[in-house]
């Protein structure tokens, strides 16, 4: 697994998580947050469900993320490692959902409470990984969200196009791998997902915890606390 690099294993898993997510839970975006404004209207207007935890999911998410920087904060500052934490938060976070739904899944009430409780477990998990990303991956594409990096792909396509052989071209060249090895895996996570829950409704939920652990072997490029 060291031969993995973590930022591939976050975007399959947000991938995965974002899309088993909406079908599991009535159309609720637990990584790609701010797409419940867009399903919130749908939902009164159309009565989709799962109108309360497309209301709180953006609030619980700024919160875990404050929360999450805070502890980060204060672990550096005392001399101890804050990637590995932080990502153990997420593994537990994601095994608490996965146990949710072994016990009480498959949620065909998007309304009830277990369903806005295992939606806001999902929704804390995918601010820790935001975090994550920013802080220690800020040179790895995004993990949750494709669409700056899909823009960012035809921009170097461009470049590339009319660049020659410049630096910048270059630059665009190395940029460009990285980005679309991020969008191909987050898509594949999300084709997975649905293939899971087709499968199994409920033990497509474990999933998410097993990638969570297997990212704490991931080979890791930037040293923890940057």
């Amino acid at each position: 697994m060291k031969a993995i690099p973590l930022p591939v294993l976050l975007s399959f898993n947000g991938g995965y998580v974002d899309t088993l997510g909406f079908l599991a839970l009535g159309g609720l975006f637990t990584a790609h947050v701010t797409g419940n404004f867009v399903t919130l209207g749908a939902s009164i207007a159309m009565g989709m469900g799962a109108t309360l935890s497309k209301l709180f999911a953006l609030p619980v998410f700024c919160v875990v993320v404050f929360a999450s920087r805070i502890v980060g904060l204060t672990l550096q500052r005392s001399g101890r490692p804050v990637l590995r934490p932080l990502l153990v938060v997420k593994l537990i976070l994601l095994i608490i959902a996965a146990a949710i739904a072994l016990t009480d899944g498959p949620f065909s009430d998007p309304n009830n409470s277990t369903a806005f409780a295992i939606g806001m477990v999902l929704v804390a998990a995918m601010a820790v990984q935001n975090g994550i990303h920013r802080v220690h991956l800020a040179k790895s594409p995004p993990s949750t969200l494709m669409t700056g990096t899909t823009t960012q792909i035809m921009l170097d396509l461009a470049d590339i196009t009319m660049g020659g052989h410049s630096e910048s071209t270059a630059a665009a060249y190395s940029r460009l791998k990285r980005m679309v090895l991020a969008v191909v895996v987050f898509a594949l996570g999300c084709a997975i997902a649905a293939l899971a829950f087709i499968l199994s409704p409920v033990w497509s939920f474990v999933a998410p915890a097993v990638l969570a652990a297997l990212a704490l072997v991931a080979h890791v490029e930037t040293p923890e606390g940057d």
